[in-house]
């Protein structure tokens, strides 16, 4: 899937504060982040969790606007991508090769995304706690163990990502990428390079779990080795699912089988159209543009904001 990176915003214009930190793993590992904080009252956290391949850069306008509201907001790079992602030695401009290095897909979420969510669970005990989920970031809230500690979850373009969900010629295109250049360049190279269209580069295994997934019917509820699909039920919070139109990937009936995983629970589903957000075109990765500061994400904002029925 090409990624295209979108305009962010500049969280000072936000007047909140913007600090890079790093947290642990449940294994360990440090993961590159950055934690968004209000200058005045707390009033909830909210964890932003990024698209397969996508830098948490992408999302620093939306978290310092949730911040700007209130909200302490933590954004992160899954294991072996930005700054989760192997150093090189003291000096070196570069990042360390992936080559060898031991991450898949699944374990972004057993081992990345829980421990995200328990990082702030315990930071802001008292805080009400949101999830936002893009694309792959919204498909693990059903793989992750501890998703029971989240009050409120949005997803943004989260979706199961099966190349047969996705609208033609898309699909035949990712398809392609994926099965045909993809794979065999991965098993060659050691590693997934961004530059085949993915946007980040990936570890191996990330990539080859993803493809494997992708090319699947029913993406990974056809996987029967990926135990943690047993945590789909354990969810039992809002869930609310926005979709656009034009998206090719997340389409709504992508959409809709990854919130049939979430038997526990009503999931409501929105697919909004780019005029009815006064765009032009919103895509896969629109919703994060700042121009919607006062349309999407206001709403999102608000949506996540609200007081238990």
């Amino acid at each position: 899937m090409a990624h295209t990176i979108t305009q962010v915003a500049d969280p000072a214009k936000d007047d909140v504060f913007a600090d890079h930190i790093t947290f642990p793993a449940t294994d360990g590992l440090l993961l590159g982040a950055t934690l968004y904080l209000p200058r005045g009252a707390r009033s909830h956290a909210v964890l932003i969790n990024s698209a397969t391949a996508v830098p948490r850069k992408i999302y620093r306008g939306f978290a310092s606007y949730l911040a700007g509201r209130g909200c302490a907001v933590l954004t992160y790079d899954y294991r072996g991508t930005g700054d989760s992602r192997p150093k090189s030695k003291a000096g070196s401009p570069q990042p360390a090769s992936l080559i060898g290095f031991k991450a898949s897909m699944s374990d972004w979420a057993a081992l990345d995304v829980t421990a995200a969510v328990a990082w702030m669970r315990e930071r802001y005990k008292s805080m009400p706690l949101g999830f936002v989920g893009h694309s792959f970031g919204g498909q693990a809230l059903g793989l992750i163990p501890n998703n029971a500690e989240v009050e409120r979850a949005l997803f943004v373009a989260a979706q199961a990502g099966s190349w047969c969900l996705m609208t033609a010629p898309e699909r035949y295109r990712i398809y392609a990428l994926l099965k045909y250049i993809g794979v065999p360049l991965t098993h060659a190279l050691g590693y997934a390079p961004g530059r085949v269209g993915l946007g980040l580069d990936l570890p191996r295994d990330v990539f080859l779990e993803w493809s494997r997934w992708v090319l699947s019917d029913r993406y990974f509820f056809d996987d029967s080795q990926l135990r943690a699909l047993a945590n789909f039920p354990r969810y039992r919070g809002a869930l609310r699912a926005l979709g656009f139109s034009d998206d090719p990937w997340a389409t709504p009936a992508a959409i809709q089988l990854l919130c049939a995983g979430f038997t526990s629970i009503r999931p409501e589903i929105d697919v909004i159209t780019p005029a009815e957000a006064g765009a032009r075109k919103l895509g896969h990765f629109g919703f994060f543009r700042p121009e919607h500061r006062d349309t999407l994400w206001r709403g999102a904002a608000e949506w996540l904001q609200r007081e238990p029925d």
